[in-house]
């Protein structure tokens, strides 16, 4: 489809297929103020720039990025001319995002090393019980 100024549009459907989503979750998305499609009667039209914040919005969310982060970063790029404060604030979000990760990895390796104690033990005690049986 196309709008007045000759710019691509797409329909709800279109974009949830081309995403793999559902039109619910753009719906939801419109909700939360990160969309904002032009409609015609009921019928919501989402331009180009709409596809892109809605690539970023997934794209953010597989980086575990919450909606309300997403949003803020969405403000900082309207607000401003320039993209510095965005830039700034994504790689401080990045950051601390690296940080919570780090963290959890660290917690997975000690969970680990204590199954394979458990596993160890575990192990070592059922072999001494079948050498006892025989």
């Amino acid at each position: 489809m196309t709008n007045q100024n000759n710019e691509l549009t797409y329909s709800i459907g279109e974009l949830a297929k081309e995403f793999d989503i559902t039109p619910r979750s753009i719906r939801f998305y419109e909700e939360q103020d990160l969309l904002s499609p032009e409609r015609t009667g009921q019928t919501r039209i989402y331009c180009n720039k709409d596809r892109v914040r809605l690539k970023l919005i997934l794209r953010g969310k597989r980086l575990g990025f919450s909606l309300a982060e997403i949003k803020n970063l969405f403000e900082l790029y309207d607000s401003n001319a320039n993209s510095m404060l965005q830039l700034e604030a994504m790689l401080q979000m990045t950051e601390q995002k690296r940080a919570i990760l780090r963290q959890q990895l660290d917690d997975i390796q000690m969970l680990m090393n204590e199954l394979d104690e458990v596993e160890k033990r575990c192990r070592d005690e059922l072999a001494d019980l079948q050498k006892r049986g025989s």
